[in-house]
């Protein structure tokens, strides 16, 4: 696949540039058995206040206690609920994991290539996960593939651009980033995620791994099942030619 005149290029996690199975076989598991001593060693702590007052708020319950706030995760991690307190304590606790170096952040392959290849091209690479954006770079900085964060120029996540099947969350990165709707290339796993971006304006490829259970194809979108086939270009070809 090429695509021409891109500027920016922005990336799903699980599924995408690293496996969800990972995901949900390690982290969630490894956060869930910890909500419950993280309050104990943190309680008073600035991060424990904070994460209290944006659960009570979340929830709806002012007199929310610790007690409470762990069924409250616990559930919503059971769930798989993308709450934004959820996220928060996960990427806190998984924070923890990777200084330990109990933890490490899956990529694929042909991923550190691709992000290499495209710095390259002049071309500006952001991550957008539901996790926090300090898990995201929690993720890219202890990863299988080593410190990959100096290939990436930024990260969002629920609280900075809004829920990822909202294409006004797409419409918010891309004020911030500053480059225009057309100019950014958005690739991710999941079809509604997709839509949404491309509702924004923003052009949309899907990556569909092999063996993923859902298909090699995700319909309304070009597909490709990795990211090592895929040429960016911050020019057109014609325009590539004449700088050569």
């Amino acid at each position: 696949m090429i695509l021409s005149t891109v500027r920016a290029v922005v990336l799903d996690i699980e599924g995408t540039t690293g496996s969800a199975s990972h995901v949900h076989d390690v982290l969630f598991p490894y956060a869930r058995e910890r909500f419950a001593d993280w309050f104990a060693a943190h309680r008073g702590e600035p991060p424990w206040t904070e994460l209290m007052e944006e659960l009570r708020t979340h929830t709806g319950d002012p007199r929310l206690d610790e007690e409470g706030a762990v069924a409250a995760l616990t559930s919503w991690s059971d769930q798989d609920v993308k709450a934004p307190p959820l996220k928060r304590i996960q990427g806190l606790i998984w924070a923890e994991g990777y200084a330990r170096s109990t933890l490490t952040g899956h990529v694929y392959d042909d991923v550190p290539g691709a992000l290499a290849r495209w710095r390259r091209s002049g071309i500006d690479r952001y991550i957008y996960s539901s996790g926090s954006a300090a898990a995201q770079r929690d993720w890219f900085v202890h990863s299988n593939h080593g410190d990959l964060s100096p290939l990436l120029n930024g990260y969002f996540d629920l609280s900075s651009a809004g829920g990822k099947r909202e294409p006004e969350s797409y419409r918010a990165i891309s004020r911030a980033i500053g480059v225009p709707a057309h100019g950014t290339v958005f690739f991710s796993d999941v079809g509604e995620e997709l839509d949404a971006a491309a509702t924004a304006g923003w052009r949309a490829v899907a990556v569909r791994r092999p063996g993923d259970p859902r298909g090699p194809e995700v319909a309304g979108h070009p597909t490709v099942p990795a990211l090592d086939g895929v040429r960016l270009h911050r020019r057109t070809r014609r325009e590539e030619e004449t700088r050569t």
